[in-house]
């Protein structure tokens, strides 16, 4: 795995969505790993939340979580000791969450989210790197 590899993954309700996100960050050089769903058949959102946190955690690479809200695979992930999901809506968020809470996965939500915002997300999230400095120690005061 390379440091542009990222792993994937969602539920039926973002299926769509990774699909698409899948396609257009490989066309853009990143080494994408889909770790399912393959379909758009009912799924539970936790059980693709804890393999992508797992992986994330395992390797070292940022991850993308996509559900209906973002919110539940956001809950999800966050009940992992060293992941950093966060739910972003907009660009700024995005960016943010890596820059200032050196954040590991980002939730989005597939009902919600246009393709065109979620890439733009995805890139900025991808491609920002932690600032360090003053927010490592909120970052560290974060594990219980």
């Amino acid at each position: 795995m390379s440091d542009k590899t990222i792993f994937i993954a969602s539920d039926h309700a973002g299926y769509q969505l990774k699909q698409r996100l899948c396609r257009e960050l490989k066309e853009r050089g990143w080494e994408v790993e889909d770790l399912g769903t393959h379909s758009e058949e009912s799924c539970a959102y936790p059980d693709f939340a804890h393999k992508l946190c797992a992986e994330v955690l395992e390797n070292g690479h940022k991850g993308i979580l996509i559900c209906g809200t973002g919110t539940g695979m956001c809950m999800a992930a966050n009940r992992h000791p060293g992941i950093r999901a966060a739910l972003c809506t907009h660009e700024f968020q995005a960016k943010i969450a890596r820059a200032h809470n050196d954040a590991n996965v980002l939730c989005l939500a597939g009902r919600v989210t246009s393709p065109p915002l979620a890439l733009v997300m995805c890139e900025l999230f991808l491609e920002q790197e932690f600032e360090g400095g003053r927010h490592i120690r909120r970052v560290e005061l974060i594990e219980i």
